[in-house]
């Protein structure tokens, strides 16, 4: 028996796995300025005898584990990103990981709302002057750390398609797209904004409310904004919850990417597609099946290269048969 050599029909399954994610390093960030804070609030309470800024103080630190369980994803999946273990690499990790995330956040506008009922029925003397301005310092940190996540630029997979743009007037729109396509492609980075998110819009219901409880003596209105933005918050966790889930589950990619796909391998009259599966394996990283029927079949190579680059497919598997009428007759 003869020995091939089979380099040119095999194939790795990384799919740039094993490269830092552009949130990576701004996660890790995030983390550090979120802890020192966090320790800022819990002195300041201790301090002050304020309960308000203990509590935020402690609900900082919940949010800072949950941004270093996102941190330790990007680590893992890509120190990992070789394990034959894994049969499609380890983009689902981040997304793991956003699931983790998305339940933490939850539970945290749970014990939010619980929490503000508690003070709505039982109000506690607040310590206005110190709370405002350290919800203020929290909200300037928090803002800054969600501006840093959004402003995360967009992570290119290697695909040059030899062509260049010299077009200049839409070039900022361009860029807005993308960081919101990446907030959205990685899941991962798309929990730690929103844990940040959760932290500004928390300091900012706390502002409006410890001012309208120091000058207008609406002390309840503490609370109230507690319920408002627990109901914010998890309405963000059922989304990051949904949208992660799916990865994990290998829910079809969306009808107009299938479509896509589809109509690019038709180019032949006499094609049909007996099956296709299109679902996510990675951020913006799509792997797919595909079963095609012929009057006069090509090789799967052929059909292989009909499949756009924009489409984000980095690992595709096609059956390829004649029509079984044709074969009869054969």
């Amino acid at each position: 028996m003869h020995k091939h050599d089979m380099s040119s029909w095999t194939h790795d399954h990384i799919f740039g796995h094993d490269k830092a994610r552009p949130g990576e390093r701004r996660t890790l960030i995030i983390v550090l300025v979120t802890a020192v804070f966090m320790v800022v609030e819990i002195v300041a309470g201790l301090y002050y005898g304020s309960m308000a800024l203990l509590a935020d103080g402690l609900h900082m630190a919940s949010h800072a584990a949950a941004l270093g369980i996102s941190v330790a994803a990007y680590v893992y999946a890509r120190r990992h990103a070789f394990d034959g273990r894994f049969s499609f690499g380890t983009g689902k990790v981040n997304s793991l990981a956003a699931f983790a995330s998305a339940i933490l956040l939850g539970g945290f506008a749970v014990v939010m709302a619980v929490e503000s009922v508690e003070r709505l029925f039982n109000p506690v003397a607040i310590s206005f002057d110190q709370a405002i301005w350290v919800a203020m310092l929290g909200l300037a940190v928090n803002g800054a750390s969600a501006w840093l996540l959004a402003s995360t630029p967009h992570h290119h997979h290697g695909h040059d398609h030899g062509h260049h743009h010299d077009h200049d007037h839409d070039h900022h729109h361009h860029e807005e797209e993308e960081r919101t396509s990446e907030l959205h492609k990685d899941h991962n980075l798309c929990a730690a904004y929103l844990h940040v998110l959760a932290d500004a819009l928390t300091s900012l219901l706390a502002i409006i409310a410890l001012l309208a409880g120091k000058y207008a003596g609406a002390a309840w209105l503490d609370p109230l904004m507690g319920i408002i933005g627990a109901v914010l918050v998890a309405h963000w966790s059922l989304g990051l919850l949904r949208m992660s889930a799916k990865v994990l589950l290998d829910w079809q990619a969306a009808e107009p990417q299938v479509e896509k796909l589809r109509h690019a391998l038709l180019a032949d009259a006499g094609d049909r597609i007996a099956d296709i599966h299109v679902w996510s394996i990675g951020q913006g990283q799509y792997a797919a099946e595909v079963v095609i029927v012929s009057d006069n079949p090509r090789s799967p190579n052929h059909y292989k290269t009909l499949i756009p680059d924009e489409l984000g497919i980095v690992h595709v598997s096609l059956e390829v048969h004649r029509c079984g009428a044709l074969q009869q007759a054969a």
